[in-house]
């Protein structure tokens, strides 16, 4: 991949500005699905609407982190932010800002508490486990 091939994909993650096309999931012979904003359904026993995760498809920790917050038999909500078109997008970043200035991933909202990263133990103390 040329420098400014990832240059420009830098630019549109963060700051919207494109001068390519991303192929789409069909190109891959993949069908096409709206990944928006999904949600973990578990039992009704421990569910908590107040979580979020903020995540990017690709990220290792935030894969951990939903693993290990839907291992702790919790309800909770993500968003892959790297999979929304470029307005959605732009407006979930200036929500994870609100929260976390440095935009970072993942983004666990829990309440009124955020945690930032994969931090096992702050994830369990903001869960009261």
């Amino acid at each position: 991949m040329r420098i400014s091939n990832i240059k420009n994909m830098i630019q549109g993650f963060f700051f919207g500005k494109t001068d390519f096309e991303k192929p789409g999931p069909e190109s891959h012979g993949i069908a096409a699905s709206p990944l928006k904003k999904e949600e973990n359904v578990m039992d009704e026993e421990n569910t908590n609407s107040d979580i979020i995760i903020y995540s990017l498809s690709t990220c290792s920790h935030c894969k951990a982190a939903k693993k290990f917050i839907g291992d702790c038999a919790v309800k909770y909500e993500f968003i892959d932010v790297d999979m929304l078109d470029r307005e959605e997008r732009m407006a979930i970043l200036e929500d994870v800002r609100k929260v976390n200035p440095r935009c970072s991933f993942p983004t666990i909202v829990i309440g009124d508490k955020v945690v930032v990263g994969f931090r096992e133990d702050q994830i369990k103390e903001a869960l009261g486990l």
